[in-house]
């Protein structure tokens, strides 16, 4: 199932980002989720912003697999012009920390003559309005445990001669790896009306299963079904464990996904980050070749209706004669 979420404001975001550009931007943070740091980078970013220095920020590590996450680290500080820091609820002090690698890529802005310009980004319900206001000390803008709550941009002042534009959480318009839709889905930056959570539960148990059976095994006693059951029977079991049930004595698969889906995102089923930089490079270069089969494709039949609308009966009767489209 391919997952995708783009509502309106989103189109507004992305416009106030190149208009944000066009006027001037030192540095671009951009806050990933450190559970799925390949799926939540967006790629249109790089591209809007013209390639500005980069503070990549592994928001929510404390949730993350401490070791990938050290993966993720260097493979983003390996990117020209960028640096990469994780960061969770018990970072001290975020204003020195994040300026501090903030004039550290944009060395010749600073004092009153040339501010410090940030624009700060991410995809929905990452955790930067939260991080906003502890920067700020203050309740500067609106958080919540939900996508889609900052909805205009505002700018910020951090120090004397920092400023940060903050602008509402977008994702892009085409999520072209389906596995990166679902890993957003099961993180929660995805709108609910835009996913079926059954759906999302079963792949997230495939995943869990293959690199986290442990975690699974100590949280809901599976025995040997979690090796030799399928992944819907393995929510089955879940739902039976967590009272997800119905008439009849029948697990309600649908609450049984709603637990799975929201103990993976409080953490309680343990540290875990679905996805290393090697498994998103391979779900991004399979995206390729599937988007350049589509697109061939649609050339061949593109192709076929043109040759077929210049094509008319001979008068003879005996062959076809190629004829100019009009126009």
């Amino acid at each position: 199932m391919s997952i995708q979420w783009f509502p309106g404001h989103m189109h507004a975001t992305r416009k106030a980002i190149q208009d944000r550009v066009k006027e001037g931007i030192d540095v671009v943070i951009e806050l990933l989720d450190a559970r799925c740091p390949g799926s939540s980078a967006n790629p249109l970013l790089a591209e809007m912003t013209g390639h500005k220095p980069t503070l990549k920020l592994l928001n929510k590590q404390d949730l993350a697999d401490p070791v990938r996450t050290e993966a993720w680290l260097a493979h983003y500080n390996a990117k020209p012009a960028t640096r990469a820091i994780p960061l969770d609820t018990a970072m001290r002090a975020p204003v020195a920390a994040l300026s501090k690698e903030c004039r550290a890529l944009a060395p010749n802005r600073g004092g009153m003559a040339k501010p410090l310009r940030i624009l700060i980004c991410g995809i929905p319900n990452v955790g930067k309005s939260t991080l906003i206001n502890r920067m700020l000390g203050r309740k500067a803008v609106k958080a919540a445990d939900e996508p889609g709550v900052t909805k205009v941009e505002q700018k910020l002042v951090l120090e004397n001669d920092v400023y940060l534009f903050d602008t509402p959480g977008m994702l892009w318009p085409r999520i072209a790896i389906p596995q990166a839709g679902q890993n957003l889905a099961a993180s929660g930056a995805v709108g609910r009306n835009a996913f079926t959570e059954e759906v999302v539960a079963l792949d997230l148990l495939q995943t869990l299963r293959a690199d986290y059976p442990d975690l699974l095994e100590a949280r809901y006693k599976l025995g040997e079904l979690l090796h030799t059951g399928d992944e819907e029977q393995v929510l089955s079991q879940i739902g039976r464990q967590r009272g997800a049930m119905q008439s009849g004595g029948r697990v309600n698969l649908q609450k049984a996904a709603e637990v799975l889906i929201y103990e993976f995102r409080q953490g309680v089923l343990g540290r875990i980050t679905l996805e290393t930089p090697e498994q998103f490079a391979a779900w991004a270069a399979a995206a390729v070749l599937l988007d350049a089969e589509r697109e061939a494709k649609r050339e061949a039949r593109a192709a076929k209706r043109r040759k077929g609308s210049g094509r008319r009966e001979d008068p003879d009767g005996d062959d076809d004669t190629e004829i100019e489209p009009e126009g």
